[in-house]
């Protein structure tokens, strides 16, 4: 049902991937690919676990599109390379609109929207002033080592294992004052300014024997950049733009959020619109963005998807005066508290609002739940920003497709019954 549920030649289409291309031959074809990446989402495990099942089970293995019999797929990092050879290829509204086509005559009502953002957060360690600045600190040293050993040339003296001891014993702490925070803050930055220095020193000396890989320069420049921030930070005792959070994912930005359980959320922020039950991805950024004046612009890509909008039901921060005066215009009716005086019919648009509030509270949160808690998305365990992006995108459409999927099944349970 699943499988027969999602466009799969459109889909291999508008990601344009070549099946007869130079080079080795691929053990998936085109519609492989993305059977294994909607068979990730669908299953919520690891790589590893991944081919372990497409290895033993005939089912998945007819899913994506090939029979191994009695060979075996050994490197489960084929799944990554997958992904993201993919992510390289991703074009969310082009693919989403081949999605709404074909969901199209499943799907009832499809002129009431309901719109929401939720977080989807990364996998990755809490962060905190001095871890960040130690990681960088522990990074900038091991690149010294391998440098001085490579060239074999002596070590710089530097108390970086004195330093080591000091932030043991401060993480080992249950209550760390805040004066021993900026403590060893200082100490710190002072350590990794002292270690880019050393780095830059080496480099300029033996130049002419040096060959140092690209990522070397690129995680350089966001370490120099933390140093510059944290140095910031630390004298204005204040955040500062564009801060990072993590040297291995640097486009990662702290979120607020303003929930009890979680004030700050560390991922990708999603604008979402949901028509019928079916999500789609109208904005997603890594950056903390105002979901609140993004409702025109939801409004007309609804309308692209499935024409004519009626109806539309959104959280408070939406009811601007801007997004009133907008549906106001356009005739569309909201769930929106009522400013100023009463109108004629304002018991009928009290009932419709409150309907409109209950299935947007209901339905649309309860998908961003289930899409968390059974297609992969509580904690995104990708480790670059465009493969991050496209494992939500295949665990949205998944948890979609499995919806679509049930229709599918009731409707021909009711087609055998007549």
């Amino acid at each position: 049902m699943i499988h027969q549920s999602i466009p799969w030649n459109e889909l291999a289409k508008s990601f344009k991937i070549r099946e007869n291309r130079k080079g080795p031959t691929r053990m998936f074809s085109p519609q492989g690919m993305l059977a294994l990446m909607f068979l990730k989402s669908y299953v919520d495990c690891s790589d590893r676990k991944l081919i372990s099942y497409l290895n033993g089970n005939i089912d998945f293995q007819m899913f994506c599109g090939i029979f191994l019999g009695p060979d075996r797929i050994s490197n489960f990092k084929i799944v990554s390379d997958i992904r993201s050879e993919l992510s390289r290829r991703l074009d969310i509204k082009a693919l989403q609109a081949k999605l709404a086509d074909y969901w199209k005559p499943y799907m009832i009502e499809t002129n009431i929207m309901l719109e929401d953002a939720t977080c989807y957060e990364t996998s990755m360690r809490y962060p905190t002033n001095v871890k960040l600045v130690w990681e960088c600190s522990e990074w900038s040293y091991q690149q010294l080592r391998l440098i001085c050993k490579y060239l074999k040339i002596r070590m710089p003296r530097i108390k970086y294992e004195e330093q080591k001891d000091k932030y043991s014993a401060y993480s080992h702490k249950r209550k760390r004052t805040i004066k021993e925070t900026n403590k060893r803050i200082r100490s710190l930055l002072y350590l990794l300014e002292k270690l880019l220095g050393l780095l830059k020193q080496v480099e300029e000396q033996y130049q002419g024997r040096l060959e140092l890989p690209k990522g070397y320069y690129t995680k350089l420049k966001i370490i120099k950049k933390v140093l510059m921030q944290q140095r910031e930070m630390a004298q204005t005792r204040e955040s500062v733009k564009d801060r990072i959070v993590s040297i291995s994912k640097s486009y990662i930005r702290p979120i607020v959020r303003g929930k009890e359980v979680k004030a700050v959320e560390f991922g990708a922020k999603v604008n979402m619109i949901q028509f019928d039950g079916i999500n789609f991805i109208e904005h997603l950024s890594f950056n903390a963005f105002h979901e609140g004046i993004r409702l025109v612009k939801s409004i007309r890509y609804g309308r692209s998807l499935f024409g004519k909008i009626t109806h539309i039901s959104a959280d408070d921060i939406y009811a601007t005066n801007v997004n009133r005066k907008y549906s106001t215009r356009a005739h569309i009716v909201t769930n929106f508290k009522r400013k100023g005086r009463a109108g004629k019919h304002e018991e009928h648009r009290q009932i419709i609002s409150r309907e409109l509030r209950k299935e947007r509270a209901t339905r649309m949160e309860g998908s961003f739940g289930t899409e968390k808690e059974h297609y992969g998305l509580q904690k995104i365990k990708a480790r670059t920003e465009k493969n991050e992006i496209l494992w939500i995108f295949f665990g949205v459409h998944t948890a979609n497709a499995v919806r679509i999927a049930k229709r599918l099944a009731i409707s021909r349970v009711e087609r055998l019954a007549s």
